[in-house]
């Protein structure tokens, strides 16, 4: 920036991904290898050399950007777990949304600027900029110039210490497919389950796994009203889940949806759907007596262990994600 000792410019990041090409190449060790295995599955290897193409050009463009900028790093978001962020970094994220959403549990009040590196091929809903828009951002988000989306993170805490961050969701249950068992306390009031696991989102991903759990649910019961001749159109199309389920992003609440509750002689599905404000958190005690688990934004390898007399208190975190817009 004109007029500014480097040592006061700030340090952009920019965090990147390996495409899918990449990680067939780690896999598979040459291109004859990974490309045999995809197309003896009728897999089309051009497109995976595609968007491997498209994504090094965008980053190549960024890139040159930040040799003028002067101040920058690039890292894997692999190893974001292990970067420690100062407080006037700049954050650039070469998506897609899932690596935004990684990438915000790990800042504080750091700007985050979310470029999408193929709008052809990916949605972007955190996306909203281009590589060719970077080096007109940077300088406006270094004077503090551009708007910022405040985002509302989830938090858990478990008794034992461990503590986990959700930028979209939270699963809570076991890692198979058998039943997950708890308690759980919600408004004052406590009941035993047995289902497939819950959901807590937060606003921003609200639309996402939450709303296809409502999507589900209200899709089963407006075929169970049709089918005993009720008025039709009294169960709401499970197309509107999406407006239904949707939050704010700045909502200073969370919500939470059980899956598949199963009633029994000691289990009950009265409290399956509801929201957790700021001032009353969520808990659930887990008696499973192993395989239970607590992972954030859909990565499953990346858990905490929620085993039999653990507790975990749900609620809106006191850190949040600044997104450039």
């Amino acid at each position: 920036m004109d007029n500014i000792p480097y040592s006061e410019i700030p340090k952009v990041v920019l965090v990147s991904r390996k495409t899918q090409y990449k990680e067939l190449l780690a896999k598979y060790q040459t291109v004859s290898n990974a490309k045999f295995y995809l197309e003896s599955l009728g897999a089309d290897f051009s497109d995976y050399v595609a968007e491997d193409t498209i994504y090094e050009k965008s980053l190549q463009v960024i890139t040159r950007e930040l040799q003028q900028w002067g101040r920058y790093q690039v890292i894997d978001r692999q190893h974001l777990p292990n970067y420690v962020f100062a407080e006037d970094d700049i954050v650039v994220v070469l998506g897609q949304d899932g690596t935004v959403a990684n990438t915000l549990k790990y800042l504080t009040v750091q700007p985050l600027i979310g470029v999408n590196p193929d709008a052809n091929r990916w949605d972007g809903l955190l996306l909203p900029f281009n590589p060719q828009d970077v080096a007109a951002l940077l300088p406006e988000v270094a004077k503090k110039k551009r708007s910022l989306s405040e985002i509302t993170m989830a938090e858990v805490i478990l008794t034992d210490g461990q503590r986990m961050l959700a930028v979209n969701d939270f699963f809570i249950g076991t890692r198979t497919h058998t039943s997950s068992f708890y308690d759980i306390e919600y408004q004052g009031v406590l009941e035993k389950h047995s289902s497939s696991g819950l959901i807590v989102s937060t606003g921003l991903g609200s639309t996402a796994w939450l709303s296809s759990v409502v999507a589900g649910s209200m899709a089963i019961t407006s075929s169970l009203v049709n089918s005993v001749d009720l008025s039709e159109g009294v169960a709401p199309l499970a197309s509107d889940a999406s407006q239904l389920a949707r939050m704010p992003w700045d909502t200073q609440q969370l919500a939470f949806a059980v899956r598949e509750p199963f009633v029994t002689k000691t289990t009950s599905a009265n409290i399956v759907f509801g929201k957790i404000p700021r001032e009353a958190p969520l808990t659930i005690r887990s008696n499973m007596p192993d395989k239970g688990v607590i992972f954030s934004d859909g990565i499953e390898s990346d858990f905490i262990r929620f085993d039999a007399g653990l507790e975990a208190t749900v609620k809106v975190s006191e850190q949040k994600g600044h997104l450039v817009h």
